[in-house]
C-alpha cells in the first residue's frame, strides 16, 4: 500500500510492480504529484520559454534578423499543459502495465497497516509506504489569494505575467521564478532574509548568479525581513513592506519560502509512526518508521526535497521489501540542479562546508569565458569550481565537491557527480579525455589544473 502518487510513491509502485509485487496507490489528485503537475516540469517549461525568448532577442548577434519578438504567455501555458498531459498519460499507462491499482482519494493509516480511503474503502498492506508529499509554505501577513499573493502553484497557472513582482525568498525556487519573470519582461525584486541568495550554494557560484541578476535589472535585497503588504484600493497592486521601513509597490507577490510536508491528513492514530514538530514523519536511514512494516519517503520526510531523491528512497524501500541488498541514500552527495539563468548544478560539499567539516582543501576554478563552445553559443558567463581534499604533500586528493554555474550545467553535472560519489581523486579524473569543443571540457580543464599541470588553467 502506498499513500501518495508523487515521485516517491509512483517510483515505488513502478519498481515494485516490475518485480511482481501486488501494489495499490491512494492518490487524492493525479499520479505524478507536485513535480509533474505543479512543480518541476511546468516550471522548467516556462524557463525554457524564457530561454527561447532570450535566443530570439539575441539572434541579430548571430546574423539572424528577426522582427521584434513578443511573448504570448497563454500559448506557453498551453504548451506546458501539453507536456504535462503527455507525461501524465505515459505514467498512467506504465502503472497500468505493471498492474498497479490506483484509488482516488485521501488515504489514512490506522493500526495493523490498514489504509482507509475517504470513500470508506479499507485496504491492508503487508507493507505501507507513506509518500503524501508537500505543499508551499506561506508566511504571516501574506495570505495567498491567487491574485496579488501567489505561491508556485498559482504562478504556474497564470495566463498573463505581471508587469512587476516581488519574490519573497532567494532560494532555488525563488531564483528560478525571478529569472523567468525578468527574462519575460516583468520588473522583479527579490527579498531574502539571509545574507545572500542561493544560501545552499558555494559562495563563488551564488555570486555569479547575483551579478547576472543585477545586470539584467533584478533588484536583490538580502538580509531583509518582510513585515506585510497593503493592497491598493482597486486591488490591482500592493505595497510590500520590508527591512528598516522600506517598501516597494508591485502587481504580484510570489511567496517562495519553501514547502511543508503533508502529514496532517495521514491519520496515524493507533500506530507508532512519529511526526516531528515541523510535520515531517521520522524515519531511520532505511526509511523505516517506528511502526513495523511502515516506511516513509519523499517530501514527507526531512531529506532534500528533490524528485530524484524521492526516486532513490523508493528504490531503497522496495529493495528491502524484496529482501535484496539495500544501500541507504548518502544525502551529502546528491546532485542539485537550479534552472535559473545562468543555471546552477552541484554535488558534494561547498568550499565553506568542507572547511567547516575539518578538511584542508585545494580548489580550482575555470571560467566558461575561455571555453570555445560557450563563446560559440553566446553563453560565456559562469564557471566550474572543484574542491578536493589537500594531501600531506599539498597536492589534490579526493574530490569533495563539484560546483557549476553557466550554460546548460544541469546537463553537465554527470562527471562531477560520479567523481564525488566514487570518491575519485583529481589525478584519477584528470586522466579522462574530454571531447573538444564542448562545454563539459571546462570540468576536465579544472580537474587537470587541480592535479598539478593544467593546459589552459594554471
Amino acid at each position: 500500500m502506498i499513500i501518495g502518487g508523487g515521485p516517491a510513491g509512483y517510483a515505488a509502485a513502478l519498481r515494485g510492480g516490475l518485480a511482481g509485487l501486488s501494489i495499490a496507490v491512494v492518490e487524492k489528485d493525479k499520479v505524478g504529484g507536485t513535480c509533474l503537475h505543479r512543480g518541476c516540469i511546468p516550471a522548467k517549461e516556462f524557463l525554457e520559454t524564457a530561454a527561447v525568448y532570450r535566443t530570439v532577442e539575441g539572434a541579430k548577434e548571430f546574423g539572424v534578423i528577426t522582427e521584434a519578438p513578443s511573448v504570448e504567455f497563454a500559448q506557453s501555458q498551453a504548451r506546458k499543459q501539453k507536456v504535462v498531459d503527455q507525461l501524465w498519460k505515459g505514467l498512467q499507462g506504465l502503472m497500468k502495465k505493471r498492474k498497479v491499482t490506483t484509488y482516488a482519494g485521501v488515504g489514512r493509516l490506522g493500526p495493523g497497516r490498514t489504509v482507509t480511503v475517504d470513500d470508506g474503502t479499507e485496504l491492508v498492506g503487508r507493507h505501507v509506504i507513506l509518500a503524501s508529499g508537500s505543499q508551499p509554505r506561506s508566511i504571516p501577513g501574506f495570505e495567498v489569494d491567487g491574485k496579488l499573493v501567489l505561491t508556485s502553484d498559482e504562478v504556474l497557472d497564470l495566463e498573463k505575467l505581471p508587469e512587476s513582482a516581488v519574490v519573497i525568498g532567494g532560494g532555488a525556487i525563488g531564483c528560478e521564478f525571478a529569472s523567468m519573470l525578468s527574462d519575460l519582461g516583468s520588473k522583479v525584486t527579490i527579498l531574502e532574509a539571509l545574507p545572500k541568495i542561493l544560501p545552499g550554494c558555494d559562495a563563488d557560484v551564488a555570486e555569479v548568479v547575483a551579478r547576472s541578476f543585477k545586470r539584467r535589472g533584478i533588484d536583490i535585497r538580502t538580509g531583509v525581513a518582510v513585515s506585510g503588504h497593503e493592497p491598493s484600493p482597486d486591488a490591482r497592486s500592493t505595497t510590500v513592506f520590508f527591512g528598516d521601513g522600506e517598501m516597494v509597490t508591485v502587481d504580484s507577490v510570489v511567496v517562495s519560502v519553501g514547502r511543508r510536508p503533508c502529514s496532517a491528513d495521514l491519520g496515524l492514530e493507533g500506530t507508532a509512526v512519529a511526526v516531528d514538530p515541523r510535520g515531517f514523519v521520522t524515519v531511520d536511514e532505511y526509511m523505516r518508521t517506528s511502526e513495523p512494516g511502515v516506511f516513509a519517503a519523499g517530501d514527507l520526510v526531512d531529506t532534500p526535497a528533490l524528485a530524484h531523491v524521492g526516486f532513490a528512497e523508493a528504490v531503497l524501500i522496495i529493495d528491502q521489501i524484496l529482501g535484496e541488498r539495500a544501500v541507504p541514500v548518502d544525502y551529502s552527495k546528491v546532485p542539485w540542479c537550479i534552472y535559473c539563468h545562468p543555471e546552477v548544478a552541484f554535488a558534494g560539499m561547498s568550499e565553506q562546508a568542507a572547511l567547516e567539516a575539518g578538511y584542508e582543501v585545494v580548489t580550482k576554478k575555470d571560467p566558461y569565458g575561455g571555453n570555445g563552445r560557450a563563446l560559440i553559443v553566446g553563453e560565456p558567463e559562469g564557471l566550474v569550481k572543484v574542491i578536493a581534499e589537500k594531501l600531506p604533500d599539498g597536492s589534490a586528493g579526493r574530490i569533495l565537491g563539484v560546483h557549476m554555474v553557466g550554460p546548460w550545467v544541469t546537463e553537465q553535472l554527470g562527471q562531477g557527480y560520479l567523481s564525488v560519489n566514487w570518491e575519485a581523486s583529481a589525478t584519477e579524473v584528470a586522466q579522462y579525455i574530454q571531447p573538444h569543443p564542448t562545454l563539459s571540457e571546462t570540468f576536465g580543464e579544472t580537474v587537470l589544473a587541480l592535479s598539478g599541470r593544467g593546459l589552459h588553467v594554471g
